[in-house]
Formats: structure tokens, sequence, C-alpha cells
């Protein structure tokens, strides 16, 4: 099994796979009323501290003219138990159109750390201006849950003849799916889009986590209200019904589920009285949104290799001013990089047998260049017991090659997607594997790169490039697709961003932890990515 307990602990960023996800509920209670026409227009920030800083990552959306607002957007957080995660919940007047803060009224804010609010689950704090007095009667409620079943439900609907609440128009329909609360009240759970001028809305299909919605419990009764949009928030009401997923799960996309839209008052008064319109629920699926660390506890292996530039540029590794140069402490820029990533990624791995292969050297007997040779010499079996192993062949290769050149990538990237595109025939998530690149400069052969790159991201396959020295790394962010999408020279699209690139000079005096966040960044969510783009589903998965 990948998920193994080792004699030698990896460092605490290994526990970055083994997170819960927190979704953060927030309300607002008596806000201070900032518009002299009409009430406040309250939107919420949530910001986390970074590095004594404060950052933001997320909003909700715009509750107008409300000052006691529930909002829709839920914010979705890792929640890191080893981790002190400061939070702070602002809350700001809508005035413009504009995303930047300072052009909203400030209306209050609260900070306090994650575990503070989910050891209570749920918290009610007074809002406080910047001088740290309180924003009048202002106060904030936040509820956590936790996202740890993820099962999600996809939920298609429309409606038919609702009741016409508009003078010289049809209605602007939209509708809202509530939950109880622990305090017995209706819980927003999510918004629809708003359908103008129709009695027969198709509203877009949307994708919430069943946690949310239900709690998880199928059975459990769940509130769905039509309203007629007015844009200065004042909302007319036109019906509603209860209802449990189970329910909803009857519809199917041949034969769509009825339910009947009712406004309690009319029913009361009129007698003939049938209903306000008609929801109808075209179709409802449940699904697993699956996770990295779904994946890795369903058996999935992390298959690491490593690429080592051994090129003339890197220097005599005999004279200290050498990049393969072992200075008295027995290491060097390589080897760092091989550390921080090798022993997280060991951890995933059953057997810790790691091929170890070099590039751009002249090899004995009869000193041809190589770009794809074993670093232990031993072609037929080129892997390395753990990263002690590959150390120790490092370091033994050292003395026996001649450095040279050009510094080309394609023939190693190309050889580790041949065993990745063999890992593709068994049609389960069982292998992933993971290329890491070290070299010190410039790619020589940048055309066939691209195009094996390109080739590599169809494939069950991340590359993780470390540039070691002082050079020009221009090349290397043109392949790490983040900013755009990587083409081959013949103009094909790279299918997904399977490269992550980071110089090891911005990692030379911090905690060494720091490097193996920065590479191992992306791998998570490309892992994730390709097995869902595949289809896969974790190997013991169980059926939604």
């Amino acid at each position: 099994m990948a998920y193994t307990a080792t004699p030698t602990p990896a460092a605490p960023v290994g526990s970055q796979y083994c997170v819960c996800k927190v979704e953060l509920s927030i309300c607002g209670q008596n806000l201070l009323d900032r518009d002299v026409t009409s009430k406040s227009d309250p939107f919420c920030v949530l910001f986390m501290e970074v590095n004594g800083k404060w950052v933001e990552l997320d909003r909700t959306e715009t509750a107008v003219n409300n000052l006691n607002p529930a909002f829709a957007k839920k914010f979705i957080i890792d929640y890191h138990f080893e981790e002190v995660q400061k939070l702070k919940f602002a809350l700001f007047d809508q005035d413009k159109s504009s995303t930047q803060l300072y052009e909203h009224d400030f209306l209050g804010e609260f900070s306090c750390t994650l575990g503070t609010i989910v050891s209570s689950k749920k918290i009610t704090r007074t809002l406080l201006l910047g001088n740290g007095k309180p924003a009048g009667k202002g106060m904030i409620t936040i509820a956590a849950q936790e996202l740890s079943d993820n099962r999600v439900i996809t939920l298609s609907m429309a409606g038919r003849k609702l009741d016409k609440k508009d003078l010289f128009g049809k209605s602007d329909p939209f509708l809202e799916f509530c939950k109880p609360g622990d305090d017995g009240k209706w819980m927003l759970v999510h918004r629809t889009e708003v359908i103008k001028y129709t009695l027969d809305p198709v509203w877009k299909p949307f994708t919430v986590p069943l946690v949310s919605l239900c709690d998880g419990d199928m059975e459990k009764l769940i509130k769905v209200v039509c309203y007629d949009y007015d844009s200065d928030g004042g909302h007319d009401f036109i019906g509603e019904f209860q209802t449990s997923v189970a329910r909803l799960c009857e519809a199917q996309d041949a034969s769509p589920l009825e339910l009947e839209c009712i406004n309690p008052k009319k029913q009361k008064k009129k007698k003939n009285y049938k209903n306000s319109g008609i929801i109808i629920v075209k179709s409802c699926k449940i699904t697993r949104d699956f996770s990295f660390l779904d994946y890795i506890l369903g058996g999935c292996q992390l298959m690491f290799t490593v690429g080592i530039d051994f090129t003339a540029s890197n220097g005599n590794p005999q004279e200290p001013s050498s990049l393969h140069y072992i200075n008295p402490l027995g290491t060097n820029e390589y080897l760092s990089a091989i550390w921080a990533v090798g022993q997280i990624i060991q951890d995933y791995d059953s057997d810790k047998m790691f091929p170890a292969l070099g590039f751009g050297a002249q090899l004995p007997p009869d000193w041809k260049v190589s770009h794809e040779f074993a670093i232990n010499f031993n072609p037929r079996n080129p892997f390395c017991s753990g990263v002690e192993g590959i150390v120790q062949a490092y370091s033994a290769c050292l003395p026996h090659i001649r450095f040279y050149g050009p510094t080309n990538f394609s023939p190693i990237i190309n050889h580790v997607a041949r065993f990745a595109a063999q890992a593709t025939q068994q049609e389960t998530a069982s292998q992933y594997f993971i290329l890491l690149i070290i070299t010190d400069g410039v790619i020589s052969d940048m055309d066939e790169t691209r195009h094996a790159v390109v080739q590599a991201s169809k494939l069950p396959m991340s590359i993780i490039i470390v540039g070691v020295g002082n050079a020009d790394f221009a090349a290397m962010e043109f392949l790490d697709g983040d900013s755009r999408v990587l083409h081959s020279h013949t103009g094909e699209e790279a299918v997904r961003d399977i490269v992550q690139f980071v110089p090891f000079r911005n990692f030379r005096n911090v905690p060494k932890e720091t490097l193996a966040k920065a590479v191992l960044a992306e791998l998570p969510q490309q892992v994730v990515q390709y097995f869902k783009h595949q289809n896969l589903p974790p190997i013991n998965s169980e059926p939604a």
C-alpha cells in the first residue's frame, strides 16, 4: 500500500496532503446602515494571515438592501490541524462595481483562528471598526462544516406556470435551497441564477456538496423557495415546498419529477387555490468528488524518477565553484533538491525503488555522450533504494563520468512517458509518475522537449524542474504553463499543465520544507485532474 509509515518521518510538509476541507457559512445581524436612501448592500471578504500579512482568499455575493444577510456563497478552506490559521472576516457596503475594497464603505470586521470556529462549530461575535470599537450593534455568525463527505449532487431544475408577480411583465424567478440549522431556523445553502421575464424558467444545472445541502442525510427535509427577483432587494415570494434528496433522486432524464410550488397565504385565502406553479426536477445525480487523498488511500502509487544534469556548464565537480561539488557538509544544490522532493514522495511508493538517470555526460569505456543513462551504471536495473540510494549512486558516479553536453531534456521525459503509457493499459487509478529534473541551464532541445511535454500531458505523469545555480531560467518558466497553455512546435496544445518549475536560488536561506512545499504545490491537483479526466475513481472507492 502506498500510504505507509516509514522509520524516518517525513518533513511536516507531508501533512499538506492530509487536510480536511472546512466550509464556512456567514450571516450578518444588525449591520451598520451606510446608505442614505436605502439599506446597506453588504458583502463579506475572507482574509488569511500569511507571513504577517492579510491575504484575501475569497468574497461572498452582495446582499442587496439587507442589514441581516445570510450569504449563499460559502468559504471553503483547507484545515491544517498543525498550523495556526488566522482568519479575518470583513464586511463592506457595496457602493460601486469596483473590486477595490477602499471604494466601498466598511461595516466592521472580526478576526479569529480557524481552530476557534471549528472547535465551537458555530460562533456569533461583535463586529469591530478599525479603532477596535464595536460597529454599532453589528454581529457576525460563522458556522463551520467539515466537508469529509465527498459526494456532490447535481440538479437540473425548471419551472412551469409560475405566478405572475410583475405588473408590466412576467416574473423573474429564482430558487433558494435551504436546510434546517441547529437552531431550528432554515439556513440558505444555494441560490440559483435569475431567469428574466418568464413563468416557465429553465435554470442552469448546478452542483453542490451533498453535506452542504442535507448534511449528507438523504432523508432530511430541505426547503425549496421560489422568488420573483426585484433589483431593490425586496424579492416577491412565489411559493415553496419541502422535500428530501431521496425524493429528488426519483427524477430521471426520461421521467422528470414535478413538485407543486405552494404559497401558504394564498392557500388559506382561496378555496379553489391549486398551486403557484410547478417546479420540475429534470435530473438529479449524486457522484463523488474525489480528492488527492482519496486516490492515495485507494492505493495509487507515486512512481518517482530523478533526472540529473551532468553537462559541462556545471563545472568540474572537484572544484568548490562547481554545482556538483559536494561540500564538507556532504551536500550541494542537486542533493538538496533530491532530498527535499524525494523524502516527501517516497512515502507514497511501497517498494521505494526509484530510477535515477543522468544526461549530458560522456560515459566509460568509449566516452560517448548519453542523454539517458542509469547513474548506478546498470541500465537493466537503474533503481536505487530510497532517497539514500539515489544520493549514494550520485556520489559514486561523479568521478567516473565526463561532463559534456548539450542539455537535452526530451530523452528522459520520453523514457518516463513510456512507463506511464504502459500504466494506462491497466485502466485503473493505480500509478502516477513523477519526474524530477535538476538542471543548471538552458535547454538545447526546446522543440523536442515541448513536444515531449505536450504528449506526456495525456499520461499519468507530472514533471518537476528545479533550476540550480544562477543561470537564466526563462525557458523553464515557459514550460511551466501557469500563465499560458503550452503548445508543441507543431501547435498542439497540452491537455493540462504538468510542469512545475522552481529556481533553487529562491530557497537557499529558508527552511528545507519550504522548497518541498513549492515544488509539490501543484502535484495533488495534477493527479486528481488526470484521473478525473479519464473517469477513473480511486481503486477502492465506494459508489456514491
